[in-house]
């Protein structure tokens, strides 16, 4: 993924808190700044709740594993797939209390190692804003391929900017994570992504102001 201040290095790895020295401090940051209790909630029942007995969920992207966490905890059934590029997040993640619940699997995005229609469901939380173009689309496509036929896709994510004050305030998410990467979420341009991939249109079912930017909740299923 290419970093804000290097144009021309498309692939770098961003981290979840878009630089490496910050990835301790993203859980603090997330539960001071990010409203979490008003869309993490909304956001794990409404994956579980399409989720079929014994199905298997799988976080892509998933940081430090609070999401993950939460899932393996709330149904004892499923299977918590929690797949991340960055072997310091996951180690983080490993430590906490119930990560013996979830599957944990280093890999990156756009080459998921997982099988082919082996997910009932597939979680992107604030992932997609540190991919580039072609990286999201990548992302994307494996979502589809790992997803069985009329599983759900959710995703939430950075979307376009509501007034002047959510935009000026996601400068700060641009300047971390890079120009390149975020551009079309200031476009509100996500969802024809979703679409490109295979997926039916996308529903945003949820919208809400933070202190860097305006975050959108959205589901889409697989097509066949």
């Amino acid at each position: 993924m290419r970093d804000a201040t290097d144009e021309l290095s498309e692939d770098r790895y961003v981290p979840a808190a878009g630089r490496a020295w910050l990835t301790r401090l993203y859980d603090p940051v997330m539960a001071l700044t990010m409203r979490e209790g008003a869309w993490r909630d909304a956001l794990r029942d409404r994956v579980l709740g399409a989720l079929p007995a014994e199905g298997t969920v799988v976080e892509v992207g998933a940081g430090t594993g609070t999401f993950a966490t939460a899932l393996a905890t709330a149904r004892a059934d499923a299977k918590v797939i929690a797949v991340d590029g960055d072997g310091d997040a996951l180690r983080i993640a490993q430590a906490k209390r119930d990560a013996g619940l979830v599957d944990w699997r280093q890999g990156l995005a756009g080459a998921l190692p997982l099988e082919d229609r082996s997910a009932d469901a597939v979680v992107m939380s604030l992932l997609l804003h540190h991919l580039g173009p072609d990286a999201k689309r990548a992302a994307l496509g494996e979502a589809h391929r790992v997803l069985r036929p009329g599983a759900a896709l959710h995703v939430a994510d950075w979307g376009r900017p509501h007034g002047p004050g959510t935009r000026a305030a996601f400068y700060l998410v641009q300047a971390l994570d890079g120009f390149p990467n975020t551009r079309d979420h200031v476009a509100g341009r996500i969802p024809a992504y979703v679409s490109a991939a295979g997926f039916g249109q996308p529903a945003v079912w949820r919208r809400l102001r933070t202190p860097w930017g305006s975050l959108e909740l959205a589901s889409a299923v697989r097509d066949g």
